[in-house]
């Protein structure tokens, strides 16, 4: 049931006989002994849990509804985090002040870096995680987070009222029917499409009909664990050795200390499928849901069946991960697939290493619709709807890291912004945005808001225009002092942490600058270094340190007085070689990086109307494009697809002229203050 308030008196209707839909609403107040929230969080997945705890961090008195307590953690496929791109993100999360990060620290059971025989900027930090202990330590963590309440049930509605004349949008959210719940904010971060009566009813409705693309995305899942003889691992590929740092440091602050130290991490194994297996899957394609032409199958997160279809006569990887450390199940990495169940089994016993491998869960297919993720402003606020935000698959990522930062990586990602914004906009403070200069998080949500999707998105470094500046290990450095002072959402301690690495690479970087010898000199103090010889200009300490045979420890024998304190600390001595590696690099791409804030500058009316505006040249084409995505900036306008260079020529005139006409109007109150106190002051002398 739920209340409908007008002119002080109360009605009830039922939901069961017929679905009332609750869109309009006089007042702000919530009615007595009805309870009142700040920001209301709809689904307690992965972006859901990161965006609670982020509203909570910012001092909202935040409601987290998900229909089952005991799922909050819960990871539906492969029991890991990270990767190529995604590390990054969780990295950025994890400055934030977010929780997965912090989660996987106290959960792993194996760590690695992928992409190591390339530079810094692009290592793929990953992390296997224990299922059952992750999912305990997330519940942990959430259950006691200050401000935040956990209650169970399903929203049936949306309560609707008249919107904001100073924002954008046609209503504005301030609750949602469940018993009855008032929320100043809302952030949605269900996945399950339309088969959501929710968003249902946000596809359908007069006041908010949000854009649906066009047919349904099927994910197909891999196996869901299997068991294996004792001995069937010697037979297999070990995968390297596990991350020989403290897990601490891959993600979180290096004084947490984590549960899993180096030498007890688990082996990954490596083995691979063979012409049996493309046999098997080319025989029974007729059989298989997600190849059909009704449906569509995911680009980055391919099938096995796909795989076979993309690259004939190819062996093909696949990753033995183990799902616990009191576990004796295996995770089957790259056996995505939708085959029936006894196919799946065959098709496990011709793969070397498994021929004895009993499947315990078969693999399958979810299908899930998303809305356009053009209907979203960069802080995540919907145009259409005020105060409600889109955080995790609903904006068409996929990974739980691409939803935490919206937060898994982009669950992941998605779910820390949109909890922060959701806050802000409680106590009427600027949105917090993250620009693509700054972080892969802003480049996860410009493209999306940009340039929308029309399958699963997926993070690669190759998005990345800035990738030698936006690394995982500088994450801190550029996203948690703005954090701490814009949003709130940073510890006192983790801001102090971050200040005193700032401070002490600063003097680390100033002092390596300082020490010069001739190469001569270097030379015979390192003779490991490729050093030429032949150079007859002083070098400098910082230059030695950017050969690869080089690093802090060995310079700090060398030179022993002024640099083996930057030893003591691991984490600083590997950043400032880091720093010394991409020096001459970051100074070029810095020029690069302000040409583009320059353009991200020039703000556009939040509540300019494309299609009827006259002082600007635009095509028809052109106005729609921009009426339906609202870019916010120049530069923003000029990544939307179809929006010729002349069209943002024409817009930036019309935005620097109407701000020249602004900056006018804003002078006449001053010049004309400025004439009376001058009259005045004539009087008096007259």
């Amino acid at each position: 049931m739920f209340s409908v308030r007008g002119c002080g008196r109360w009605a009830v209707a039922s939901l069961a006989k017929q679905h009332l839909r609750l869109a309009r609403f006089c007042g702000d107040s919530a009615a007595p002994g009805t309870p009142h929230f700040d920001v209301v969080v709809i689904g307690g997945g992965h972006a859901g849990t990161e965006a609670a705890a982020a509203a909570a961090r910012c001092g909202s008195r935040t409601l987290l509804l998900t229909h089952r307590v005991d799922t909050i953690g819960q990871m539906s496929c492969n029991p890991s985090f990270g990767g190529i791109g995604k590390g990054h993100l969780m990295r950025e999360v994890d400055a934030l002040d977010g929780l997965c990060s912090r989660v996987c620290d106290q959960s792993g059971v194996h760590y690695k870096v992928l992409n190591r025989r390339k530079g810094p900027a692009v290592w793929g930090l990953r992390a296997q995680i224990d299922r059952k202990l992750y999912k305990q330590n997330m519940q942990k963590e959430i259950l006691n987070t200050p401000l935040l309440t956990v209650k169970e049930g399903a929203v049936e509605d949306l309560i609707l009222t008249e919107p904001e004349p100073e924002h954008p949008g046609k209503c504005r959210v301030s609750g949602v029917v469940l018993g009855m719940y008032w929320a100043s904010d809302l952030v949605v971060t269900i996945h399950n499409g339309r088969s959501s009566r929710l968003l249902g009813l946000l596809s359908q409705g007069d006041q908010c009909p949000f854009l649906w693309p066009q047919g349904p995305i099927l994910v197909p899942q891999a196996m869901g664990a299997l068991t294996l003889p004792p001995c069937t691992p010697q037979s297999l590929s070990l995968i390297g050795k596990p991350f020989p740092l403290s897990p601490s440091a891959l993600w979180a602050l290096p004084c947490i200390q984590t549960e899993v130290p180096p030498e007890d991490q688990l082996p990954c194994y490596l083995t691979h499928t063979n012409r049996r297996v493309d046999e098997i899957v080319l025989e029974n394609l007729h059989l298989n849901s997600h190849v059909k032409e009704t449906t569509r199958g995911p680009r980055y997160c391919p099938s096995i069946e796909s795989k076979v279809l993309r690259f004939p006569n190819r062996l093909h990887q696949v990753w033995l991960e183990p799902e616990g450390m009191d576990s004796d199940l295996i995770y089957p990495q790259g056996l995505s697939m939708t085959l029936p169940a006894e196919l799946q089994e065959k098709m496990l016993t011709c793969i070397r290493g498994l021929e004895k491998a009993k499947m315990i869960q078969p693999g399958y297919g979810v299908q899930y619709d998303y809305l356009d993720p053009r209907q979203i402003a960069p802080s995540l606020e919907t145009h259409l709807v005020q105060r409600l935000f889109f955080a995790g698959q609903i904006n068409g990522t996929t990974g739980y890291e691409e939803a935490a930062a919206q937060v898994r990586g982009y669950r992941n990602v998605t779910g820390v912004i949109a909890g922060i914004n959701a806050s802000l906009r409680v106590s009427r403070k600027p949105p917090f945005v993250i620009s693509r200069t700054e972080g892969y998080i802003g480049v996860l949500i410009d493209d999306l808001t940009t340039l929308g999707t029309s399958e699963p998105y997926r993070m690669f470094t190759s998005r990345v225009e800035f990738r030698l500046s936006l690394r995982p290990d500088n994450a801190d450095s550029r996203l948690t002092f703005r954090g701490y002072k814009e949003a709130g959402c940073v510890s006192q301690q983790r801001y102090e942490r971050a200040s005193w690495m700032k401070s002490s690479l600063e003097e680390g970087i100033s002092v390596l600058k300082s020490i010069e010898f001739s190469s001569s000199k270097w030379k015979n103090l390192i003779p490991e270094a490729s050093i030429s010889t032949t150079r007859s200009l002083p070098v400098r300490a910082l230059d030695v340190l950017k050969y690869e045979e080089v690093d802090m420890e060995l310079l700090a024998k060398a030179v022993p007085d002024p640099l083996k304190k930057y030893t003591k600390c691991r984490e600083l001595a590997a950043r400032l070689k880091i720093e010394a590696t991409y020096e001459s690099a970051f100074f070029q791409q810095l020029q690069e990086i302000k040409e583009v804030q320059r353009d991200e500058a020039l703000q556009l009316p939040r509540d300019l109307d494309y299609l009827s505006i006259r002082d600007v040249s635009l095509s028809q084409e052109v106005r729609e494009k921009l009426h339906f995505s609202r870019p916010q900036t120049i530069g923003a306008a000029s990544r939307i697809p179809g929006v010729t260079p002349a069209a943002i020529i024409n817009l930036l005139r019309f935005v620097k002229t109407t701000q020249q006409r602004q900056a006018a109007t804003n002078e006449l109150p001053k010049t004309g203050q400025y004439l009376r106190n001058t009259d005045k002051l004539q009087e008096r002398e007259l």
